[in-house]
């Protein structure tokens, strides 16, 4: 799929959105993270980032650039400012499209995740506190319904289910994995 391409079938695509995980607590953190699909020569990827092992949310996790928005910011801007700051993500390589449904989450976080088209070049800088490394997976992979898988797990005592697509050495799976299962539900309502 081409940038164009993409962008006109997330335009033109509807919400469906995969199922709110179960349990969630009364309160939920706003959060939001940049969906960052890269236009590279050889097709388009999706940016993510490996969180380090020692943070207290999410360690050694794979996550999207984003983080809890600070008081008084849209999702937009914190998604913006949390790329800067975790991967060095200059906005001036962003192109906004939109976004997708909420995702809420298990562990309290209502995620706001937006969609951008980023146009290279650009040089990462990553958080070495936040960020082990970033990579590419092509997300024709990642859409492609073939690798969505369901896993259930014991959870503090009750049963879940979530979404996984492991990719190389890489386990996607979580809030990450139920964000690009929105995105490829979005995609495919919005192919001609």
């Amino acid at each position: 799929m081409s940038a164009d391409a993409f962008r006109r079938a997330f335009a033109a695509g509807e919400d469906r959105p995969v199922a709110a995980e179960e349990g969630l607590p009364p309160r939920l953190t706003p959060a939001a993270v940049l969906v960052p699909v890269v236009d590279r020569p050889d097709g388009l990827t999706l940016l993510l980032t490996l969180r380090t092992a020692h943070l207290h949310d999410h360690a050694g996790q794979v996550s999207f650039p984003g983080g809890r928005a600070e008081p008084g910011e849209t999702p937009v801007q914190t998604a913006l400012r949390e790329a800067e700051e975790e991967i060095g993500l200059p906005s001036s390589r962003v192109e906004l499209l939109g976004h997708l449904p909420e995702y809420h989450t298990v562990t309290g976080f209502a995620i706001f995740p937006v969609v951008a088209l980023v146009s290279p070049p650009f040089d990462l800088r990553l958080d070495a506190f936040e960020v082990a490394e970033a990579f590419e997976p092509p997300l024709s992979f990642l859409v492609d319904t073939a690798n969505h898988q369901r896993h259930d797990v014991l959870y503090h005592g009750q049963q879940r289910s979530y979404w996984a697509m492991p990719w190389r050495d890489y386990h996607i799976w979580g809030a990450t994995a139920g964000i690009i299962v929105n995105l490829t539900r979005r995609l495919e309502n919005g192919k001609p």
